[in-house]
């Protein structure tokens, strides 16, 4: 699914180069369930926007199910965003003045939200256990009922690809758990290929597979 050849990422700030990742390669199999880890701080987010097309590495390639990421335009980088990519983060990043459901159909929004796209954005939050939650907004809502509404938001476009930052960074464990094997579920479900940031192990099942990064660098 990814390919990730000799990439490298270098942040400047003013004259100062700071590298976060260096020579990078690594490779995700199709229909994963991948885990990044590594401590704070080991450039793990860092390769994860990349994979994503938030951000573009200093040198290297990336190739996502057999396209270069490199020499893509910014409106061809949205298009890829949009139309392949799921992200869930850490932080939710739920919109306060909107219900669960609005927030499940934000990316729709620009374009007008038909009939189809709400019944199955109704669904999901069903399959997640906030069908009663769905005219809330995310004040009344739990850590773990808004990372629900952020998962939903992600897969309601059935994405090939689903990229998780720290998806359980502001859970307590037993909700952590719980997301974790929701997030399984559903993308099994839909064949996507998954791939979640975290410093945790013990989510971690066989089978999953793993890329351990330190100080900007593939150990294993």
């Amino acid at each position: 699914m990814i390919e990730v050849k000799h990439v490298s990422k270098v942040h400047r700030q003013g004259r100062l180069e700071v590298p976060a990742l260096t020579d990078i390669s690594c490779q995700i199999p199709t229909g994963s369930f991948t885990f990044i880890l590594g401590p704070s701080g080991s450039g793990k987010s860092t390769l994860l926007y990349l994979m994503g097309a938030l951000d573009e590495p200093t040198s290297g390639s990336i190739v996502v199910d057999g396209v270069s990421l490199q020499g893509m335009s910014t409106r061809e980088r949205d298009q890829f965003r949009r139309e392949q990519a799921g992200f869930i983060f850490q932080s939710f990043n739920l919109l306060s003045n909107l219900t669960a459901l609005e927030n499940v159909l934000v990316p729709f929004l620009p374009n007008g939200v038909i009939a189809g796209q709400r019944r199955k954005a109704v669904d999901l939050l069903d399959r997640l256990g906030l069908g009663a939650r769905s005219e809330h907004r995310p004040n009344q809502l739990s850590g773990g009922e808004q990372q629900r509404v952020a998962i939903a938001r992600a897969l309601l476009k059935r994405p090939k690809l689903v990229l998780a930052d720290e998806p359980t960074g502001e859970l307590d464990s037993a909700n952590s758990v719980a997301i974790l094997k929701d997030l399984r579920d559903l993308c099994r479900e839909q064949q996507s290929t998954v791939i979640v940031v975290t410093h945790e192990h013990e989510y971690i099942q066989p089978g999953d597979h793993q890329i351990r990064i330190r100080d900007g660098r593939v150990m294993e």
